[in-house]
């Protein structure tokens, strides 16, 4: 840590726990800035693909519950 800070106080400064600085420090330990930010637009594009996924799925589940009934 910097100047023999220790991590616990530089967690409590700013209100994270150390589990959390550990976890982010595995998964971005080594990784410049671009890097790090390309991750981070690839986690949220992810994001969207994965929703817009969902509402297709349930927009066919509705389209086949439709389909099936008779009329």
């Amino acid at each position: 840590m910097r100047n023999g800070a220790k991590c616990a106080d530089l967690c409590r400064k700013h209100g994270m726990s150390e589990g959390t600085f550990y976890a982010w420090k595995a998964k971005y330990s080594g990784m410049t800035v671009s890097e790090a930010n390309r991750l981070k637009a690839l986690e949220d594009e992810n994001a969207k693909l994965k929703k817009l996924l969902a509402e297709q799925m349930l927009d066919m589940a509705a389209m086949k519950e439709l389909l099936s009934k008779k009329w």
